[in-house]
């Protein structure tokens, strides 16, 4: 029996109306536009077939997704160089012969094992434009896929740029013409994104989004648009990462000329790996981070409603935030120590630079100079704020020189606000960092938005090229929840720190000063009962003698009396 006729048999087994179908063995039937679950068995091929394709269809791609195993489309039986892609998110375009009605791919596992995700085939008219017709240095002749490279920093995608469309048989525009508005270069480049459940990892949850985001008309509805790029800038875009976030990205092409669109195949990444047991998307929470971080919002609690009032705790946990966070970004940029060793001396170093900033206090007595150190970090949480709104991603601040000047001026700008207004300042920040402490101390267990805020800076300062990465997060109902707790915690721990220190002086004194001010009033008030008390060293002398001499006895021993 021919495969034509091989093909009608299996298309006429299966019922029209059924979007999800049960596979054929090695072999799977596809309808336009229907997405299908497809099992690839262990050191198989199987082969994915569509037909009665109508006759205005110009051309087709083939989408397969998985979770977190690789999978190969390929033109052939025998995958070959130039004729089969692999990846978790791989796809391939087929332009259309004019009599052809039916096409076929086959679908493989690159290491010989089971693989299982979903498929889909979309087709296209000659007006719409060729996703990845105009490849640079891709093996595909036609790439419409998005390439994904992430690290700890940034999520990059790339995908190679379109040519308009064109007829069945008729021969491509080329793409390498200078310019002209018949050619590739007036289209343009819508790239969306679409952020999965927080703490979601479920194969479900991923596979409902990415139909989502598959084609047009429901990319428009349920993606969000970051970036419209044209022809003429770089087919690349560069997202901050999120470990443990699942995130979907695509591709858009629209020919304004004929008003039609087309998209590239959607990719998925959670800046993690699921096969590692070191740093996986299951082992994001290390124990050492949970530990640093409770202990860090416990006493963001403590200095959050009692910071002013414990003047000497409050100015340790603020010299150990301000050491401690810059000796994280001078370690992690100067070495390659692993992530446990890094935070143990972040710690040791926090220690040292609260003990410094009090010591200073309690020698120096200078108020001014701790609260400026204190106005600093609400300065910097407060910059860090502005910049996780939408206003990090303006155009503008992409330059690192109009960012760390912004950046800086309103960092600056707050400490000095302080010098008119200390303890108000003072109080402010004790509420304000004191409660974002236990903002964070709830993001090391659950994953919260909230964490990016300081974040991101950090990740600025430790990459060079982050500048360019759009810092865009998703906010979902625990965010709003972070949010309310920590205006809650704020607001109540000012408003009762206000409260309790009407009365009060603006500052405690220093206890060195105060000592040595009661040392010069017991030496010249010869009034004062204590100056007539001998010093420490005298009276530690003293007890020494008595317990190591021996007292003469008097020769007296009857009363004077008798």
């Amino acid at each position: 029996m021919s495969s034509f006729w091989k093909g009608i048999f299996f298309i006429i087994l299966i019922p029209s109306n059924c979007k999800v179908k049960a596979q054929v063995e090695n072999r799977v039937v596809f309808m336009l536009g229907t997405f299908r679950n497809v099992s690839v068995p262990q050191n198989e091929t199987v082969q994915a077939v569509v037909s009665r394709i109508p006759i205005d269809v110009a051309y087709i791609t083939l989408q397969f997704h998985t979770q977190h195993q690789n999978a190969t489309l390929s033109y052939t039986r025998i995958p070959g160089l130039g004729l089969s892609f692999t990846a978790m998110d791989s796809g391939l375009l087929s332009p259309l012969l004019p009599a052809q009605n039916s096409l076929s791919w086959f679908l493989m596992s690159p290491d010989g094992g089971a693989v299982a995700g979903t498929g889909v085939i979309l087709p296209y008219t000659s007006t719409d434009p060729v996703p990845g017709a105009c490849r640079m240095d891709n093996n595909l002749d036609i790439d419409p896929n998005v390439h994904l490279h992430y690290n700890l920093y940034e999520t990059i995608v790339r995908f190679a740029p379109a040519n308009i469309g064109y007829e069945r048989g008729a021969t491509p525009t080329a793409c390498d013409a200078a310019t002209g508005s018949t050619t590739h270069l007036r289209l343009e480049y819508d790239i969306y994104q679409l952020f999965l459940p927080k703490n979601d990892l479920s194969e479900k949850s991923l596979i409902s989004s990415i139909q989502n985001m598959a084609n047009v008309q429901s990319m428009r509805e349920h993606g969000k648009l970051v970036i419209t790029v044209s022809s003429e800038e770089q087919t690349t875009a560069s997202f901050s990462s999120i470990p443990g976030q699942g995130v979907i990205y695509s591709v858009l092409v629209r020919d304004p000329l004929w008003n039609t669109s087309a998209a590239y195949v959607p990719v998925h990444t959670y800046a993690c790996s699921f096969t590692s047991n070191l740093d996986g998307c299951s082992t994001l929470g290390q124990i050492t981070t949970k530990v640093f971080f409770s202990i860090t919002g416990l006493a963001g609690l403590f200095v959050c409603f009692f910071g002013h009032r414990f003047f000497k705790c409050e100015l340790f946990c603020m010299g150990f935030g301000f050491a401690a966070f810059l000796f994280f970004i001078l370690i992690t940029g100067a070495t390659e120590l692993d992530y446990n060793i890094r935070l143990a001396l972040t710690a040791v170093v926090g220690v040292m630079g609260g003990v410094v900033l009090l010591i200073s206090w309690w020698r120096f007595g200078s108020v001014m100079a701790c609260v400026l150190v204190v106005g600093l970090m609400l300065g910097f949480l407060l910059s860090s704020t502005i910049f996780f709104t939408p206003v990090g991603d303006l155009d503008v601040f992409h330059s690192d020189v109009v960012f760390w000047l912004t950046f800086s001026c309103i960092t600056i700008v707050v400490p000095l606000l302080f010098v008119r207004w200390p303890r108000e300042g003072n109080i402010t920040t004790c509420g304000v960092a004191g409660g974002y402490a236990a903002v964070l101390a709830v993001s090391s267990y659950v994953y919260t938005s909230l964490s990016y805020i300081t974040l991101n800076i950090l990740k600025r300062l430790l990459n060079n090229n982050f500048s360019s990465t759009f810092t865009d997060v998703s906010f979902q109902d625990i965010d709003y929840i972070m949010i309310t707790v920590w205006v809650v915690l704020g607001v109540s721990g000012m408003t009762l720190q206000f409260y309790r220190e009407r009365s009060r002086p603006f500052f405690p004194p220093s206890p060195y000063l105060m000592w040595r001010q009661d040392c010069e009033r017991r030496k010249t008030n010869v009034l004062d009962p204590s100056h007539h008390t001998p010093s420490l060293h005298s009276r530690f002398l003293s007890q020494v003698q008595q317990l190591t001499g021996h007292r003469e006895p008097v020769e007296e021993r009857t009363p004077l009396l008798l």
